[in-house]
């Protein structure tokens, strides 16, 4: 879950109070390592998983009792995955409940700002009153001291928060286009949706698009910040091929994708040649898009492969990013 102190304070606000359930260590065969957390509400309702199954139950009773309890002490609690738990993954995981109020909004909207700056890593440790106090770690701090998020000590442990989000720039508003920003919508992408046709673009967009009505491709490539990903598929053959080569001749995304079939890839190779592209540029090229075992040529079968295909590319990426710098809390 991207956004936990935000839910949090948003809980605290309307309900008075807000309960906090977290995987803090993992090891073995386990449903979601250490990060996943699940935001409690008063009322019983409550946000993201930890996995679910017969540990999810459980740990969630057990943290709607410290929550209908009031104010209280963080705990800890240890779960072997075996059949006293029902549950045959063999694993271990601990938990790590924790009960906020109206005390604690000053601290949860400090978490909060840092969490919308991106991913941020957390020194925790058991403070007065049996409350986890935070500090955050500045950039590279965790890597320079070795480290690892798995290592946990009562005394202290290490937490992250927040979500590695890839910037997409993604060219051409047509029928499949529509159907890559739906199907990214819920990803940790940012898409930045661009067209020269303002008319092309739905009334409403999800919250992670930011539409672009324009036909200055270098300028949009010049202004993406370096990590994009670019996905190329507008209404006109020439204009994809110049954006993809404009693209791939900056040498900086991890991924350039144009769509389309191994017939025009082998016409954009033959164009890119000519242009001087050098081989090396030109084998970066993703195209067809997608993963080639996925047929399918319906839109939202493409956007799914794509989308599918991204997540690959992100996910390589985010493991290796260091946090973000971050003053203490």
């Amino acid at each position: 879950m991207a956004k936990v102190w935000a839910r949090i304070r948003e809980t605290i606000e309307r309900y008075g109070a807000a309960g906090l359930l977290s995987v803090i260590d993992a090891a073995g065969s386990v449903p979601r390592d250490s990060g996943a957390r699940i935001v409690l509400r008063p009322d019983g309702g409550f946000f993201g998983t930890i996995g679910g199954g017969r540990l999810e139950y459980e740990a969630l009773d057990a943290a709607r009792a410290a929550l209908a309890a009031g104010r209280g002490e963080a705990q800890f609690r240890d779960w072997p995955l075996g059949p006293n738990l029902g549950q045959c993954c063999g694993g271990f995981v601990r938990t790590l409940a924790e009960t906020f109020d109206a005390n604690d909004l000053h601290l949860v909207r400090g978490l909060e700002a840092a969490e919308k700056s991106g991913m941020f890593e957390a020194t925790s440790h058991v403070g007065e009153g049996g409350r986890i106090v935070r500090t955050l770690m500045p950039q590279g701090a965790r890597e320079s001291a070795g480290l690892g998020m798995s290592g946990f000590k009562k005394t202290a442990f290490h937490e992250r928060f927040g979500e590695a989000v890839t910037p997409v720039l993604l060219f051409g508003a047509g029928h499949v286009g529509r159907a890559v920003v739906m199907a990214l919508a819920p990803l940790p992408f940012t898409v930045r949706w661009i067209d020269s046709r303002p008319d092309q673009f739905p009334q409403h967009v999800p919250q992670n698009v930011v539409t672009a009505c324009t036909d200055d491709v270098e300028r949009e490539l010049d202004d993406a910040p370096r990590d994009a990903m670019i996905v190329v598929m507008t209404h006109s053959h020439p204009l994809d091929f110049d954006i993809t080569a404009a693209a791939l001749r900056r040498r900086t995304a991890d991924y350039v994708g144009l769509i389309g079939s191994v017939t025009k890839r082998a016409r954009f190779v033959s164009f890119a040649r000519q242009l001087g592209l050098a081989d090396s540029d030109i084998d970066r090229l993703n195209c067809p898009i997608g993963f080639s075992q996925i047929k399918g040529k319906e839109p939202a079968v493409i956007a799914a492969s794509l989308a599918a295909q991204l997540l690959v590319v992100h996910e390589r990426i985010s493991l290796s990013l260091p946090s973000p710098a971050t003053q203490p809390a």
